[in-house]
């Protein structure tokens, strides 16, 4: 009689226990150890209706798990999707593509269709200084080269946004954001328009008025492309950053002492001045883009037969020569990659006595070839003359060896403060 009446008890609770769910489990704690007991005694009787509420426990368990995992994918294609587009900027870059088209459009501009549509873009681009001191010889044809290669450029920047915001708004509204997450996709998004803006504002400094000059020659000011390249490399740092963050999360090391675990937090500062270093050797390169310094001396490692060229300090007042003189920004160039590449090399070999993550020894060892293949890049870029195809890789390569950097300062993240 006692079976039949707990049993009877457990008949009219049931329905609420089967209700049960992840977010209000923790507040009915009596009600479910009731169930469990229950369950234990009455198992054959009540088997299938607790495999079902087991089941419903488990996949509500899971499902931030798989969200959190949706939102990770979502971040690195947008990194990677940034990484193309910086890509695709250099090599319009170096086509000399980037003021073919004459106007901006936030939604996009109109692709010419038929020959008079070509005509008449073309003869908008006639009115401006690169046409008329630089390429007054240019073809139709020749221009349109030119103007679908900044055309790719600005759509592919079109499509991150598209890429970037619809599954935002998407994973908003269904919660998938903790509240962090929600701060950094508003900086993200910010980010991605403020880019945007910047390419344009970098584009309209070489269609102004300011080519007066026997010498001067039309192109953006190497201020706003250093800025719009600042913008890219920020972006892509936090977008890869963050999906690491959701896919490949740091792992925990235990210390026997403090003094290991002291030394191990000082080569995570050391990894993040190194890490650091990179994006200004990077920076320092759009400056050597915008000024075409890769072409004033072609010889390595001496300028000219000489290590510090005459002609380093030629403008007045002196400073201006950092951003403004094209030797002293190759020598600049020079100077900051050996330095970054001998803070790569010190910091592989810290890395072998050091107790860390251990996928944090195999981001050292990836960064440390990315660092020396860099270095061979832009050695051959200069020898060469800057070509395209040696150039833009050259210039990918300084996003891959950041990559890399961010990857073995995300695995040490998780050291403990104190053992």
């Amino acid at each position: 009689m006692s079976s039949i009446s707990r049993l009877c008890t457990f008949s009219r609770f049931a329905p609420s226990l089967l209700r049960i769910t992840s977010r209000n489990l923790n507040k009915v704690t009596p009600l479910r150890s009731y169930a469990n007991l229950l369950y234990k005694r009455h198992q054959p009787l009540w088997k299938n209706s607790i495999k079902e509420y087991a089941v419903s426990q488990r996949f509500s368990a899971s499902s931030p798990q798989k969200g959190s995992k949706s939102v990770g994918y979502w971040l690195l294609t947008c990194s990677g999707m940034v990484f193309v587009a910086v890509v695709l900027g250099g090599v319009t870059r170096l086509t000399e593509s980037g003021l073919s088209m004459v106007t901006w459009k936030l939604l996009g501009e109109k692709m010419p269709r038929t020959e008079q549509e070509w005509e008449e873009e073309f003869a908008k681009y006639k009115q401006y200084p690169e046409f008329r001191i630089k390429n007054c010889e240019m073809t139709l044809s020749e221009f349109k080269f030119i103007w679908h290669m900044e055309y790719g450029h600005r759509q592919w920047g079109r499509l991150i946004g598209g890429v970037f915001l619809i599954p935002a708004v998407y994973f908003w509204s269904k919660g998938r954001f903790t509240p962090a997450m929600k701060k950094r996709v508003l900086a993200f998004g910010t980010l991605i328009g403020l880019q945007g803006l910047m390419g344009w504002y970098m584009v309209k400094s070489g269609l102004e008025e300011r080519f007066h000059g026997e010498n001067d020659v039309p192109r953006v000011s190497q201020y706003r492309l250093a800025s719009h390249l600042s913008l890219a490399f920020l972006l892509y740092t936090l977008l890869l950053w963050s999906s690491l963050n959701e896919l490949l999360p740091a792992e925990t090391v235990h210390f026997s002492s403090n003094a290991i675990l002291k030394a191990s937090r000082k080569f995570r500062m050391f990894a993040h001045t190194t890490k650091g270093m990179i994006f200004l050797t990077a920076v320092s390169g759009a400056f050597v883009a915008g000024l075409d310094a890769g072409l004033v001396y072609n010889s390595f490692p001496k300028m000219a037969d000489k290590w510090v060229p005459d002609d380093i300090l030629a403008y007045s007042p002196k400073l201006v020569n950092l951003t403004e003189n094209p030797t002293t920004v190759q020598f600049d160039h020079r100077i900051l990659g050996t330095t970054t590449l001998g803070l790569v090399t010190a910091l592989w070999f810290f890395s072998r006595r050091r107790v860390l993550p251990r996928r944090a020894y195999v981001a050292a060892t990836a960064l440390v070839v990315a660092g020396y293949l860099q270095v061979a890049l832009g050695i051959t870029t200069l020898l060469t003359y800057v070509p395209t195809s040696i150039a833009a890789t050259h210039q990918s390569g300084s996003l891959l060896l950041l990559s890399t950097a961010i990857w073995l300062t995300h695995e040490l993240k998780r050291l403990p403060k104190m053992v």
